[in-house]
């Protein structure tokens, strides 16, 4: 098995998306953003950095980072305890804008290229949150978040699908008033049994 520590600097000097992040609005470097060791038992699959996380280095230093700590039941302080919780997001870098100033999605070459070899590297944690459509796409296979999110209870407590904790996804929240009352005590039990 290989070392966390090893991948984690391999991927801090990963630069095969220069090109791509040159081209798009924000005109940006790589800037690869890793936070795991292989002690975790919570792994957090989210989706790529924001334009915030690309500037302080730090996953989820964010508005999205505010809510998820907060439907997880956890200070700052425990959500960065690197030894109990990994983020491990599809792409590590900030994927850019596009020409309209929307997000860009993750750059598949991040996830081909380091997925597998990191997630032999943390061995198996015993509660994996997926945090959006490509991180559900690539550990549960096809679907809609919706859908994943409403049967979550065919993946807990070993895995609970969840939306992206943008502010984009509040009208999401308001039509399914039971991702709040059932799913969330629910996630946040079983953080509270692991940690």
């Amino acid at each position: 098995m290989e070392n966390a520590r090893e991948i984690a600097s391999q991927i801090a000097g990963c630069r095969l998306c220069t090109d791509r992040f040159a081209a798009t609005k924000t005109a940006h470097g790589p800037r690869p953003v890793t936070w795991f060791t292989s002690s975790a038992q919570i792994l957090i699959a989210g989706q790529a950095p924001g334009a915030r996380v690309h500037a302080s280095g730090r996953p989820f230093t964010d508005p999205s980072g505010d809510r998820l700590r907060n439907w997880m039941g956890l200070s700052e302080e425990a959500f960065y305890d690197i030894s109990q919780i990994a983020i491990v997001p599809m792409a590590f870098c900030f994927p850019g804008y596009s020409v309209n100033g929307s997000d860009l999605p993750p750059p598949p070459i991040c996830a081909r290229t380091w997925r597998k070899r990191l997630l032999n590297a943390l061995g198996d944690p015993a509660l994996t949150l997926l945090i959006g459509g490509a991180a559900q796409r690539w550990h549960l296979g096809a679907g809609r978040v919706t859908d994943r999110v409403a049967d979550w209870r065919a993946h807990a407590p070993r895995v609970f699908p969840l939306p992206h904790p943008s502010w984009r996804n509040n009208a999401w929240i308001g039509k399914h008033p039971w991702f709040e009352k059932e799913l969330l005590p629910a996630l946040r039990t079983r953080i509270k049994e692991l940690l």
